[in-house]
Parts: C-alpha cells; sequence; structure tokens
C-alpha cells in the first residue's frame, strides 16, 4: 500500500462522523457526576498487539512483524519509538492508525477504540514516505487534508497558513509539488500531520530526508508541541535526535519489545570511566601502563581509562610535565541502551545485512 493510499484512507475514515461529539461533556451515574474532561488517561495503550503475515509461494511460512506489544504512552509525552530497519516500527503505526488489522490483540487511542472516527479526528499522521499529489501546491493540498479532517470552512486557509509557516514553507505554497525536493515533500508531510490541530501526533521517520539544518527545524518544531501539550510518537533510527526531544523510548527489535526508559535516567548513568584532557608533554608511556591510550589534536591530548585509575592517571600526567584541562565521568548514551537492548547477537547479524545490501 503506497504512502498516498495511507493517508487518503486515514483521512477518509475521519469523514463520516467527523462533525459528532465524541462523549457527553459528563454524565451521572448515581449521586457521582463524572467530568471526561477532569478524567486523565493514556495518550496510546496496546494490549499484546501483534501482527504476522504469510509469505513465500508454494510453501507459505509465517513472518511475524509484531509480537504482543503491550506499551502505554502517556499524555503530553514525547515518546521515541526506536530500532533497526525491519524491526517493527512501521508496522505498529499501520496497526494503531488502522490501516492494517491486527492479527492479534487490541489497542486504544486517546481512550478509545482504533476505528473510532471521533479518535482519529484528533489525532495526525506522518507516513515514513508520503507520497501527494504533485500537481498541486501546498496550500491546496493542507486545504483538501484540512476539509478531509472537519476543519471548519472559516478557519481553514487560517491553519493551511499557520501550518506550512511552522514548518518553514511559507515561501514555496504556491509551487507544484513535482518541483520539490524530497525535504521539502518531508515538510508538507509533517504541515498535513498538524493542519487540524491533534491532540496526539505520529511521526514515522520525520527526520527522513532532511538535511542537519531541517532536522534541527523539526526538533524544534517538536519540542514546540510539546510545550503546547501535545503528545507526540515517532519512530525513528537516529538515535541523537531521539536523545534530544524524547521524553521516554521505547527499543523495539525483530517485532519484540526490548526495554522502555525515561532518556534523562538513561543518559545520567555513569558508564565506570573517567575523560582526561590535558596539555603539556603527551605522558604516553605512562597512559598506556594504565591501559589507556592517549589521542592527540591541537596539541591537546585526550584519553579515556577507568575510574579506579583516576589517582595514578592525574599523578602520570603531571609528573610527566602535562598540564590537566579536565577530568570528566563519562555519561552514558541512548546509543548504550540502544545497543544493550538489542543484544550482541542481533548487532552482528544486522551488520552483516548492512554489508550483503
Amino acid at each position: 500500500m503506497t504512502a498516498l493510499v495511507q493517508t487518503r484512507k486515514f483521512h477518509a475514515q475521519v469523514i463520516s462522523r467527523a462533525g459528532q461529539k465524541a462523549h457527553l461533556a459528563g454524565m451521572k451515574v448515581g449521586t457521582i457526576a463524572y467530568n471526561h474532561d477532569e478524567l486523565t488517561m493514556p495518550a496510546i495503550e496496546t494490549f499484546a498487539l501483534a501482527k504476522h503475515y504469510n509469505i513465500g509461494f508454494w510453501r507459505k511460512r509465517r513472518k511475524d512483524a509484531l509480537k504482543s506489544l503491550t506499551l502505554t504512552v502517556e499524555e503530553g509525552e514525547v515518546f521515541g519509538y526506536l530500532g533497526p530497519n525491519g524491526a517493527g516500527k512501521t508496522t505498529t503505526l499501520r496497526l494503531l492508525m488502522g490501516l492494517v488489522y491486527p492479527s492479534a490483540g487490541s489497542a486504544r487511542i486517546l481512550g478509545k477504540a482504533l476505528d473510532d472516527p471521533a479518535m482519529k479526528a484528533q489525532i495526525g499522521f506522518l507516513p515514513e514516505q508520503p507520497y501527494f499529489y504533485d500537481h498541486l501546491t501546498p496550500k491546496e493540498l493542507l486545504t483538501y487534508y484540512a476539509q478531509l479532517s472537519g476543519v471548519p470552512g472559516k478557519d481553514r486557509a487560517r491553519k493551511v497558513d499557520a501550518s506550512l509557516a511552522r514548518v518553514g514553507m511559507s515561501e514555496s505554497a504556491g509551487i507544484q509539488m513535482r518541483k520539490f525536493s524530497k525535504g521539502m515533500l518531508q515538510r508538507v508531510g509533517i504541515a498535513q500531520a498538524i493542519v487540524h490541530d491533534p491532540k496526539l501526533i505520529f511521526l514515522d521517520e520525520p527526520m527522513s530526508g532532511l538535511d542537519p539544518v531541517g532536522r534541527r527545524e523539526v526538533r524544534d518544531l517538536i519540542q514546540s508541541l510539546h510545550e503546547e501539550g501535545k503528545t507526540i510518537f515517532f519512530s525513528t533510527h537516529i538515535l541523537s535526535d531521539a536523545e534530544t526531544v524524547c521524553d521516554r523510548v521505547a527499543v523495539l527489535n525483530k517485532g519484540e519489545l526490548r526495554g522502555v526508559g525515561v532518556v534523562a535516567d538513561l543518559v545520567s548513568e555513569v558508564s565506570g570511566q573517567v575523560e582526561f584532557v590535558w596539555t603539556g608533554a603527551a605522558a604516553t608511556a605512562e597512559i598506556a601502563a594504565l591501559g589507556g591510550k592517549t589521542h592527540e589534536a591541537s596539541e591537546t591530548f585526550r584519553t579515556i581509562l577507568t575510574q579506579e585509575a583516576t589517582d595514578r592517571a592525574i599523578d602520570a600526567i603531571r609528573g610527566a610535565g602535562g598540564k590537566l584541562i579536565s577530568v570528566t565521568p563519562v555519561r552514558a548514551t541512548l546509543e548504550d541502551y540502544f545497543l544493550s537492548k538489542l543484544g550482541a547477537g542481533d548487532r552482528d547479524s544486522q551488520n552483516m545485512q548492512e554489508v550483503t545490501r
């Protein structure tokens, strides 16, 4: 199924009941009145969600694209969905969007079933490889999607212009998209995902095709949407972007959830190593005796040693005539967490696949 068909199908599911109210503002049970607006609920919940396919021609065999995923994403957080290519990230998003049906399990978005049109009117979606009518301009395309998403006519032009401005496409709003680069099309895709001011935004590889400046702008946009109280769920394999913007991350590999963690906690852990930076004498032999390797750049030397060797390293550097600039504990990174959850065997397999492609 092409990304164009996916996007049209997603928006079409909104049309039939987009103008209806999702729920009554409150209901009375006995003598207790409940106000739905005051109740907090997870933005996304999956319960043993799974998807498998039968592949092959004569002798079909089962391929598990997603294995029993149980996950909760809280309202108002930026959640990163990490994994190598083929891990099952896009399959998960297609299931949540209702573009494919699960083989087992269930899920709820904003407390509602996946086939509830009232829920779909409150979410935005960017496919991994968006493809639009290339004879249209961004303004024409967003006007079309804004109408599909139930944006009132009196607000439509204003919201379209605001969405294009947020992704830096105002100056290109009247140019046919057949003349756009992949990065520009990606910006238009992000704009269509937010044009109707959704509560929850799904982004599948939003940094794909963007240059470093474009990636920075998308990160800033995600932060801005987060500050407005929106929930963002995005898949990526670019760990530096996830580390910058995410509150929590999940690691998926071969269709299986390997771990979930709070980014601030993961990167605050000390790895048990210390980085030394100094000038003057290289102290190469002294550092080698402690099990380290000296790296030189512009008359500045650097090495990383175990925490237990700190005092001896300081004495060795000073004894050789060096002048210490910094002694810094090495912090864990999101990449360390990702690789630990991926597993050594899986990393080797992934590297072999990359080499043979």
